[in-house]
């Protein structure tokens, strides 16, 4: 749940009574709507008519000046102009210290235990973590007491009712803020992008890179083919050339090696024959 997120169903009971009271009870309920707990938001109710008259009456006038205090101002400013206000009590005073420490939360992340003893007027460093322990409980700020340090830590804090002559700079600042933020929006997209196009483009040139591999190994390939092709057609017989067979081998020989035949008659000699070859001699043991 968001800090405040109830705060304005708090008010709600003091809305409804303050559309139909005037005068004297519409000062009372100011000084109820203030003193009431869990109450931190009051600009609904200071925007009713019935509330607004009050500053018409001389003698309740005070009352609308108490409750612009405890929806836009701190506790230095009612120290100031405290001659021109109701005077407060216990519950008041500590719902406006946590309201001033809200407000200078929201300016600054770290809040010396110092300067929050000379805002608040608190006496003593124990009573002063009391009071932001407090306002922790009451879901008005988040933030961690560094006590060695002597400071309060902050996290989150409520936001308070936005006084009217305020609007206008905090509009420009929302505008300030809208521009910056577009304008690091387009930077983003466009180096989003870029990165997009390069990454396409390396991605491209990788894929050509490997087909342009694929090819010259297809090519080595096909050339190794044609050599070894090339090579084994004069070695083997079936791969083309010419066919050498045995009848050729055997026509070959008849020429060169076939005797002529002797003469038939008396005279005729018996063929030569051929010289053996010498016969080993065994040794005889």
């Amino acid at each position: 749940m968001d800090l405040g997120s109830n705060f304005s169903a708090r008010l709600e009971p003091f809305l409804l009574m303050g559309k139909s009271v005037k005068g004297a009870a519409a000062a009372k309920l100011v000084q109820d709507a203030t003193s009431a707990p869990g109450v931190f938001v009051f600009s609904e109710l200071l925007q009713l008519p019935n509330i607004q008259e009050l500053g018409k009456n001389e003698e309740h006038e005070k009352f609308l000046a108490l409750l612009r205090l405890f929806a836009y101002k701190t506790y230095g400013d009612y120290l100031k102009h405290r001659d021109r206000l109701p005077p407060l009590n216990a519950a008041q005073l500590t719902k406006l210290k946590h309201l001033s420490i809200a407000t200078l939360a929201a300016d600054r992340r770290i809040l010396p235990y110092a300067e929050l003893m000379g805002a608040l007027q608190m006496p003593t460093i124990r009573e002063l973590e009391d009071l932001i322990i407090d306002a922790i409980y009451l879901d008005i700020l988040r933030g961690k007491l560094d006590q060695k340090e002597e400071q309060f830590e902050v996290e989150y804090t409520m936001g308070r009712d936005l006084e009217p002559e305020k609007l206008v700079s905090l509009l420009a600042a929302l505008k300030d803020w809208a521009s910056t933020t577009a304008a690091v929006l387009q930077k983003l997209d466009e180096n989003i992008a870029s990165v997009t196009t390069e990454a396409a483009t390396a991605k491209a040139k990788r894929e050509n890179h490997e087909r342009e591999v694929q090819t010259t190994l297809k090519e080595l390939q096909d050339r190794n083919k044609d050599k070894s092709g090339g090579s084994n057609s004069s070695q083997n017989p079936v791969s083309g050339g010419t066919r050498v067979t045995r009848s050729t081998y055997a026509s070959d020989r008849m020429d060169v090696d076939e005797p002529v035949e002797a003469p038939k008659g008396k005279n005729r000699k018996a063929p030569q024959q051929e010289t053996s070859k010498p016969q080993r001699k065994r040794n005889r043991f």
